[in-house]
């Protein structure tokens, strides 16, 4: 006959009652019960990587104990939604129409690289004949000039977002629409709390290079399904929003890589998840550093904390440095949008 476990002889002694041993039993169950699922779900999500996701977010650390709160995605993601839907029917130009516009134009990246602006040309969609173009270093011109004009007005949007900011900041009194506006830009940056100095992190810009370079890895330099059918320039995920399946995915589970209606919308949602999602956290802290030090937004530098961005983890942070260095492309951190705006002009 087997041995009786320690435990079961507790139960077994006779000073102790049935009524104590029914509560200490239940006890017992009650707190495996309860700690099961958890060490279960903790072991199954421990390698799970979900920095690529937009419409599920998390929100992170930097949120003070205690003031933790799930905030709707709608007010995360409200301006992007907007912009999202403002174009529906939108003419997908054809390349050899674009390179006239940019000739017309004067647009030349050896210009910028020398003069550091950019011709305010916005696209919307990229053209499908781009992964047509044979030469690679004239394919990753074409698509450094299509996505650099964007990125650097999401960055002007920022910047001027971030003055205001520290206007805010810098009174004793703010009026009732200041007031509003740090209410909106809360909710925009997932910080329940209101703390202004997270708000301070989180509204900041991307680097050019670092963009630039993420774009390309994601897309094959413009040519990728999820770039031409959806605009998706950065690979985000979804589970609940209009997307597109992988191919190699299951029909009826998985994530899907989220479908933007325009370009503009895709840099935006980009920006948006760098800025608040919680895998970014310690490349938000080192962005912070390096602004209290004085001294430019390294992309090579903040490359090395965005290795929870891919599954391949430092891997891909060595594709992205080597993307940087290869093209040159911190000669475009600098470079500023020629104003299209009366709003703009004072950032040139």
């Amino acid at each position: 006959m087997r041995k009786k476990s320690k435990l079961l002889k507790i139960f077994d002694q006779s000073d102790i009652g049935s009524l104590p041993r029914i509560f200490l039993s239940s006890i017992i169950i009650i707190l495996f019960f309860y700690s099961a699922p958890k060490i279960i779900n903790y072991k199954s999500n421990e390698f799970h990587n979900k920095s690529k996701e937009v419409l599920v977010y998390t929100l992170n650390n930097e949120i003070k104990s205690g003031e933790t709160k799930i905030l709707d995605e709608r007010d995360l993601l409200v301006d992007i939604f907007t912009l999202n839907d403002l174009e529906t029917d939108t003419v997908r130009l054809n390349a050899s129409t674009i390179k006239q516009l940019f000739e017309d134009t004067d647009y030349k990246l050896k210009d910028v690289r020398e003069k550091k602006l950019v011709k305010p040309v916005a696209l919307t969609l990229l053209p499908a004949e781009i992964k047509l173009i044979e030469n690679t270093e004239k394919r990753k011109e074409f698509f450094i000039q299509i996505i650099l004009p964007l990125i650097l007005k999401e960055n002007n949007n920022i910047r001027l977002d971030r003055k205001r900011l520290f206007s805010i900041i810098n009174k004793s009194n703010n009026t009732n629409l200041e007031k509003k506006w740090l209410e909106k830009k809360y909710k925009q940056y997932g910080i329940p709390s209101r703390d202004l100095s997270i708000l301070k992190i989180r509204m900041d810009e991307i680097p050019v290079s670092l963009a630039i370079a993420q774009a390309a890895k994601e897309t094959g330099w413009g040519t990728s399904r999820f770039a031409q059918e959806g605009n998706a320039l950065f690979g985000q995920w979804t589970w609940s929003g209009e997307g597109l399946k992988p191919k190699d995915s299951d029909k009826n589970e998985g994530h899907k890589v989220m479908k933007f209606n325009v370009l503009q919308a895709s840099v935006r949602a980009y920006q948006r998840n760098l800025n608040t999602h919680s895998s970014y956290q310690e490349f938000r802290k080192q962005r912070a550093k390096l602004r209290d030090e004085g001294r430019p937004l390294n992309s090579i530098i903040l490359s090395k904390f965005l290795n929870q961005y891919a599954e391949t983890g430092n891997q891909y942070v060595e594709v992205l440095q080597k993307i940087i260095t290869q093209n040159k492309l911190q000669d475009f951190d600098d470079a500023k949008l020629l104003p299209s705006s009366v709003e703009l002009e004072s950032l040139i």
